[in-house]
């Protein structure tokens, strides 16, 4: 007996967390796995930080917090914002969640009624979509290829926009592609923007820092954005603190006031250590984040290296955060013994189950011809896992 909410029903599952949980599997019955599947840092969060969660922790911040956040790490996300963005807020304007996921997800639910109409590029993040469709919106897909660096156009950001547009989630640079909207890319969409004010705009920045082309460019620099922008953002990724669960939405106060409304009605304030940890990752060095995106970024130079020389893959350069999103239909149609490759999906199970490499088909992020690859991890297995795939593909006709 099915008592299911339809609201429920017609969600999918994540296809990152799916992945990751098989190439889990593989490995609890003794099989080497290299795992490219999952989005999080393979570093450990800095010193400087655990040693504040413990001293939250002597300090006996064991205590509800305000919805929004405790005001010292609102204020430093503040003082953030506007020394490394050129933005000024302040603290009543942010709120902190458990997790950039969640401040996504409030902002969607803030705003979207029933058969609004979302404008999502793709490739996009797995979560997007199923966020609008929870609100009871209608996700409007904008598909960007690897011939445009997956990064949609002016023109059609117009065409997609209609009178039911409510919000465009953004994300730069992005996941799954590690594309980068440049400044004068930016200003392009704004130009179509100020054309309709009523389109709010979701902002994730949450990969701001993991960035290979320099300063990194906010959309709600330009005039007239930031009182209709929402920036999302947290620690997860450039402070190797995915765990921590902070992260935080900056946005004109009617809007964050109606978060903390929500928020408050379903999970109250985040961990309370975890916001004194954030709140020292933001005050403190910035050395830490500097070494892991060097670190990254030659990572990511070699796995393009590498990638550019398996038969059939199209690759591009991307420009942030540490995913790889090569095409791959050529392997379309192709098959080894019994095995036939009919999609992406099929050809990142197969690359697990015979190559023994975990990545994600496609097809989850709006672009069923490609696959992505993370490579937060090691440089040695960055090497093997391309020669596993090189082998495993050898064996497709």
């Amino acid at each position: 007996m099915n008592q299911l909410s339809d609201r429920l029903n017609s969600l999918s599952p994540s296809e990152t967390l799916a992945m990751s949980q098989k190439s889990a599997e593989l490995k609890a019955q003794g099989i080497d796995v290299i795992n490219l599947s999952v989005g999080e840092p393979d570093f450990n969060t800095p010193e400087h930080i655990k040693e504040a969660a413990k001293k939250a922790i002597d300090d006996n911040f064991s205590r509800y917090s305000p919805v929004p956040g405790y005001p010292g790490l609102r204020n430093a996300i503040v003082e953030k914002l506007k020394k490394e963005n050129g933005l000024e807020y302040t603290a009543t304007q942010i709120s902190c969640a458990n997790g950039a996921k969640q401040s996504v997800c409030n902002a969607v639910l803030a705003l979207v009624n029933a058969g609004d109409e979302v404008i999502i590029p793709a490739p996009y993040w797995v979560s997007y979509p199923e966020m609008v469709k929870l609100a009871e919106g209608t996700p409007v897909i904008v598909s960007a290829g690897i011939e445009q660096d997956f990064k949609i156009t002016p023109a059609q950001l117009e065409a997609a926009i209609t009178p039911k547009t409510k919000a465009m989630i953004l994300c730069s640079p992005s996941n799954p592609t590690g594309s980068v909207y440049s400044k004068e890319e930016l200003a392009g969409l704004c130009e179509v923007l100020n054309k309709h004010p009523q389109v709010i705009v979701i902002a994730d920045e949450i990969y701001e820092h993991i960035n290979y082309i320099g300063k990194h460019q906010s959309i709600a620099q330009f005039p007239g954005m930031q009182e209709r922008t929402v920036i999302v953002n947290g620690v997860s990724k450039a402070y190797a603190m995915t765990g921590w669960r902070i992260g935080f939405i900056a946005g004109p106060q009617w809007l964050v006031s109606a978060c903390n409304k929500l928020q408050g009605q379903y999970t109250s304030g985040p961990c309370s250590v975890s916001q004194k940890a954030a709140e020292a990752a933001y005050t403190g060095t910035q050395a830490p984040v500097e070494e892991m995106r060097v670190a990254f970024e030659r990572r990511r130079n070699l796995i393009v290296q590498l990638a550019k020389e398996v038969p059939g893959f199209e690759v591009n350069m991307p420009e942030g955060a540490f995913y790889l999103f090569p095409k791959c239909d050529y392997y379309f149609g192709k098959s080894a013994g019994d095995r036939q490759i009919e999609n992406a999906g099929d050809l990142a199970m197969y690359l697990l189950e015979v190559g023994h490499v975990a990545c994600v088909g496609g097809a989850a992020f709006g672009a069923p011809d490609c696959i992505r690859m993370s490579y937060a991890t090691s440089d040695e297995n960055i090497v093997e896992a391309i020669r596993r795939i090189k082998e495993a593909l050898a064996k497709l006709n």
